[in-house]
């Protein structure tokens, strides 16, 4: 069968037809999916079937591509542009599943395949953006009449010829040699760096067998160090470097040799040693800077933010910078106020890093007579799963039905069929617990966007991926208020992508500014402490009782507790980010010094030597975050301005949520501060995000 939804003919403004390579449908990937809502097969997908698969999926695109290249009629939108949008559909197909996998449920030979696959995928990207044949083309249809194309064609047409310019087309041909061997050295390195990442956090742990040790920790978390030793073949109870382990043992652990060892560990990870990060960094930020200056800018962010609300790196600082002088003063006092509390308690000297969590933990529970243990009971995981999908359906009624008939990656994994009213929406897949395939943090992906190809619809297939407190065998899944507030923030994330309405996959759901992503899920968090929404399900998972109106006041008045000095954190990384991502010249020092200076602004805890977050820092170094952390700051300012729209007309406005809806359903259709000036009204300002840290 073929893949890249061609019409047949070649004449005129028809697609062109790929003479296509022989295809093995006996590879479950290569195959038609007869599944229901044509989801992955993943039950018949084996290790052996990607690599074969993959090679295969790339000469069909090369293939699509050269039909486009070598069609004898004149460029035209249809033929150039909407070709270009739907060729390499096997390819995305393929690598949306291996790619989320190898986040998920890697392996060995996943990552051994990725580093065989990887620099085939950057050849084959090098050789679409510098074809010079196809630039004519794509940049014929641009500098062509533009009539009967609607707002959104036009976007595509723009967005396909600023990818082009931006990756290389117009370089002179031996700028063009150096743009392919810099990219195909950067996206192995940046494939390294991730791989080293989760090997260091995999790497490093401590066996616990003195029981006075823990004896003052709360049952959950000894239940799960218990399970950990035991999954190790190990007595007593092991500390991991992944967050449901170390979070909960510095937070609740008195045992500050212990706890010191652990930070140090997790704040060092692919800093020296066998996974070591430190000359990868030098490597990446070169070859990223490198690339810039090929295409005409001074620095990689210059040339990143000119494709971000932000536009410039010095919007950036200076957003950077206002948040800083705003809440600076008082991220002192909140370290202050911890450190005299600390000192209250018999600590000596000033609280350090591994001390943060423990004496934060006490004064809060003090202060506020609250803790996880007091709100874990009625967070009971699967009461949650109903809770968040009781507010998309009080929201945007849509309905969520469990389907067991579809296949999943993992017998962890539940899939779940999303409606609105009758019609499928999109399949989501949740994820929730740890394990040693899996990376740290959480995550939403797609292995399927929406699209519309030749008037069919496709519905996405969504994928929330986290890493929550695992069930006992005496107790369920019960979660944190943090954990709970992730899950509304990826799930923010899934609504993006699960209600996108829109012809073109690139288009569509989170396919937009960076610092513009993170205000569906971050919108999202401000129901976490609703009492009018948790009243609605939230119940102690023994009793039934529902959750107490003065446990909530409590969660609400402790919402804002030690919020300048977490906003202040946020900002270190942001600050570092920029630093490592706007140098003129490549950096051949160490890594340590370079930060500390880059955080030194913020810097309000002691500094402790030996440590670094970069050779860790997945985000920028192997996400898609380099000179660009500081949206997730930038999304606040924007999250914060428009939740206060849901508060004065109600949290469940349906206007409101009609009209954020809409914005949700539009994705990258339309430049993001159009979208946003539209719901709200006006252009979003830092005050709003210092107001409701309660820093007026």
């Amino acid at each position: 069968m073929t893949f890249s939804a061609l019409m047949a003919g070649c004449g005129g403004d028809e697609m062109p037809v790929a003479v296509l390579p022989e295809i093995d449908t006996s590879n479950p990937l290569l195959a038609e999916w007869t599944t229901p809502h044509a989801t992955p097969p993943f039950n018949d997908i084996k290790i052996e079937h990607y690599e074969p698969a993959i090679e295969t999926a790339i000469a069909v695109s090369r293939a699509e591509i050269d039909a486009i290249v070598n069609n004898p009629a004149e460029p035209t939108f249809k033929n150039t542009i909407v070709a270009m949008e739907r060729q390499g559909a096997l390819l995305n197909r393929i690598m949306g599943l291996f790619y989320n996998l190898r986040e998920a449920d890697t392996s060995d030979e996943m990552d051994a395949i990725a580093l065989r696959i990887q620099p085939k995928l950057t050849a084959l990207s090098n050789d679409v953006s510098l074809n010079p044949q196809l630039f004519e083309r794509v940049k014929a249809v641009y500098e062509g009449s533009r009539r009967g194309l609607s707002h959104v064609d036009v976007k595509l047409l723009e967005d396909t010829y600023k990818s082009f310019s931006r990756s290389g087309a117009a370089l002179a041909d031996d700028k063009k040699e150096e743009y392919r061997k810099y990219t195909s050295e950067l996206s192995e390195a940046t494939l390294v760096f991730g791989q080293n990442a989760l090997g260091a956090t995999n790497a490093f742990a401590i066996n616990i067998t003195n029981e006075a040790q823990v004896a003052e920790l709360p049952d959950f978390v000894k239940e799960g160090l218990a399970a950990e030793a035991k999954a190790r073949g190990e007595k007593g109870w092991t500390v991991t470097l992944k967050a449901p382990s170390y979070g909960p043992f510095m937070t609740y652990s008195s045992q500050r040799d212990i706890k010191e060892k652990l930070y140090r560990a997790y704040n060092s990870r692919a800093m020296g040693g066998e996974f070591d990060n430190s000359q990868i960094i030098r490597n990446i930020t070169a070859l990223r800077m490198k690339i810039a200056n090929l295409l005409g800018y001074d620095t990689h962010a210059d040339f990143t933010l000119e494709e971000r609300m932000a536009e410039s790196a010095d919007n950036v600082n200076s957003f950077l910078s206002e948040l800083r002088t705003s809440t600076l003063d008082y991220g002192r006092k909140d370290y202050a106020m911890i450190n005299e509390y600390a000192q209250s308690k018999g600590h000596k000297g000033d609280v350090m890093p591994w001390d943060w969590a423990y004496y934060t933990e006490k004064y809060k529970s003090e202060k506020y007579a609250i803790d996880d243990e007091q709100v874990k009971p009625y967070l009971q995981l699967d009461n949650v799963i109903k809770g968040v999908f009781l507010l998309a359906e009080k929201l945007y009624g849509i309905t969520f039905k469990p389907a067991d008939n579809i296949q999943v990656y993992h017998p962890e994994v539940k899939a779940y069929e999303v409606y609105d009213k009758k019609d499928l929406l999109a399949v989501l897949y949740l994820d929730f617990f740890p394990r040693a395939s899996k990376s740290s943090g959480a995550w939403m992906t797609e292995f399927r966007g929406a699209k519309v190809v030749d008037g069919k619809e496709t519905r996405p297939l969504v994928s929330l991926v986290m890493n929550f407190t695992k069930p006992t065998e005496t107790t369920p899944s019960l979660l944190t208020f943090d954990e709970f507030t992730t899950f509304l923030h990826e799930f923010g994330h899934a609504l993006h992508g699960m209600l996108a309405k829109g012809e073109y996959e690139s288009l569509n759901g989170t396919s937009v500014y960076r610092d513009f992503v993170e205000l569906p899920s971050q919108i999202m968090e401000n129901w976490a402490t609703e009492k009018e929404y948790l009243d609605l399900w939230a119940v102690h998972y023994q009793t039934g009782e529902p959750i107490p109106a003065e446990l909530v006041e409590k969660i609400v008045a402790a919402k804002n507790y030690l919020a300048a000095y977490s906003n202040l954190r946020q900002l270190s990384f942001g600050m570092s980010d920029m630093a490592w991502h706007t140098m003129t010249t490549p950096y051949e020092g160490e890594i340590e010094p370079f930060e500390v200076a880059a955080m030194a602004p913020v810097q309000i805890t002691p500094v402790v030597a030996g440590t670094a977050m970069a050779p860790s820092f997945t985000h920028i170094f192997s996400g898609g975050y380099a000179a660009g952390y500081y949206g997730y700051k930038w999304a606040e300012v924007l999250a914060a301005d428009a939740y206060s729209l849901f508060k004065e007309k109600g949290i469940f406005d349906k206007k409101t949520a009609s009209s954020f809806r809409r914005l949700l359903e539009q994705g990258g259709q339309r430049h993001p501060m159009d979208l946003y000036v539209e719901f709200r009204g006006h252009k979003p300002e830092t005050q709003a995000l210092v107001e409701s840290m309660g820093l007026k």
